[in-house]
């Protein structure tokens, strides 16, 4: 009888890469995938563990699925990720209902895991391989749509910043090698693939490691050369941007200009505290080279407020960059002291009150900001990519090249003629819904 599979992944883009590989070996080894956890024999839930928040939804997934367990229909849990790898012991003394763990770096041994659980119920398996050594490579099976494909090119980090555990979780900063990459983005395009997502910890220290230099602009001419319409990058690192990037990212139109920069903060002493490099002046002078030479280019960074001992002044300070700089798209979030990183044994922690009231002043703040985005674009052509038709609103929806999925608004559009899923389509902007921007289609001819 064959063992049906549900997988549920948790966290980041990186993360669903390895659902993803998981998923082609199970598969692989004649494990029926389903969609349904309900369904499933085995359930996987492949966890993030990276802030506080994560960890608590992954446990709240976990406990939901177990629960299946007692009416009969699951007959075992397997949790893999960052929140296994974060607290091997801890997670299966205290959440007894799981039956095997995997760690970060021995997601490979999944099937293993599967026959494991299936031929000793009762018995916890266990896995941890090094996380400096994990796989990389092999086959996919995409779980987002057909159209769209995230492509990870590196694993791990070696930024070591103060509030982060990354490098716990995922080891040292490892670029794949680039004929490997290649040889993946080629099957991708072939499988009909049209958006890549060029993602790793930090893409523009792709190549140092393995090659002795940065080889990202090398890398981006390549995918460039293939049959993509949009390659989409995530998350270049701002001190780590050369004067060579900027130009491949001007000079190749398949790049979509939308740059995903995480700044963190810009008061110096925060940054060192962060040991982050920089200051408010370079990212100034480093964001207005990016619209000078990239025309349209749509920026995106991370916001962290009410690191330990952040003052007035310098909330305030960070308040007037982004005014200045109107950065189209900013993600902000209250500093979370992680177990094991170095901010959290930092003096001045600053409770949750005020760091949430810092983080809505940044939000009614990033709101102005995307009101005069949206009044920019009204008026536009842009080009969007369909996702889908909404049979409340007989409008179909998609995203512009100011939208990366699952993070950013959408575009909301009538059109005179039919519009197939993973189309592009050219769009008139007509306003904006909220986060989201209306439009009309203009004719294909």
């Amino acid at each position: 009888m064959s063992i049906r599979l549900g997988l549920i992944s948790l966290g980041c883009a990186k993360n669903l890469v390895d659902s993803e590989h998981m998923l082609a070996q199970l598969q692989e080894a004649g494990i029926v995938i389903v969609d349904d956890v309900e369904q499933a024999d085995v359930a996987v839930i492949n966890t993030c563990g990276f802030i506080e928040a994560a960890k608590q939804e992954a446990i709240q997934t976990i406990l939901e699925t177990a629960e299946l367990k007692k009416s009969g229909s699951l007959k075992a849990l397997i949790v893999t990720g960052c929140l296994v790898q974060r607290y091997p012991e801890e997670i299966t003394q205290e959440l007894p209902e799981i039956d095997a763990v995997l760690g970060t770096g021995s997601y490979t041994n999944i099937v293993d895991a599967v026959r494991a659980v299936l031929q000793a119920p009762g018995t916890v398996y266990r896995n941890f391989g090094q996380i400096d050594e994990a796989e990389m490579e092999g086959g996919r099976i995409l779980l987002t749509p057909g159209y769209s494909a995230y492509l990870k090119i590196a694993e791990g980090c070696d930024n070591h910043c103060a509030y982060c555990v990354i490098p716990q979780l995922r080891g040292r900063f490892r670029s794949r090698a680039m004929e490997d990459i290649l040889e993946e983005a080629r099957a991708l395009a072939a499988a009909g693939v049209r958006e890549v997502i060029v993602v790793a910890q930090d893409i523009t220290r792709y190549g140092v490691d393995r090659y002795g230099r940065r080889r990202l602009s090398d890398l981006l001419r390549e995918l460039c050369a293939m049959d993509f319409t949009w390659v989409r990058l995530h998350y270049l690192y701002p001190d780590e941007i050369t004067e060579d990037m900027i130009q491949t990212i001007a000079e190749e139109p398949k790049i979509v200009k939308y740059l995903d920069i995480p700044i963190q903060h810009v008061s110096s002493r925060i940054l060192k505290a962060m040991h982050r490099r920089g200051d408010a002046d370079f990212l100034r002078k480093l964001f207005a080279q990016l619209r000078a030479r990239i025309p349209g280019v749509v920026l995106r960074t991370s916001i962290i407020v009410g690191l330990p001992g952040e003052t007035e002044a310098e909330f305030e300070e960070l308040c007037e960059f982004l005014r200045e700089t109107g950065i189209e798209r900013t993600g902000v979030f209250c500093y979370s002291p992680e177990e094991g990183s170095e901010a959290a044994a930092m003096p001045d922690q600053i409770d949750e009150e005020l760091k949430n009231q810092r983080r809505l002043i940044v939000e009614e703040l990033q709101s102005d900001i995307l009101d005069r985005f949206a009044a920019r674009m009204t008026g536009q052509l842009t080009e969007v990519l369909c996702e889908g038709w909404d049979g409340e609103t007989g409008l179909y929806y998609g995203r512009s090249y100011a939208d990366s999925p699952d993070i950013d608004g959408r575009v909301l559009f009538d059109s005179a003629f039919s519009v197939e899923e993973g189309q592009f389509v050219p769009v008139r902007i007509t306003g904006a819904q909220g986060a989201d921007l209306t439009g009309n289609t203009e004719t294909l001819e």
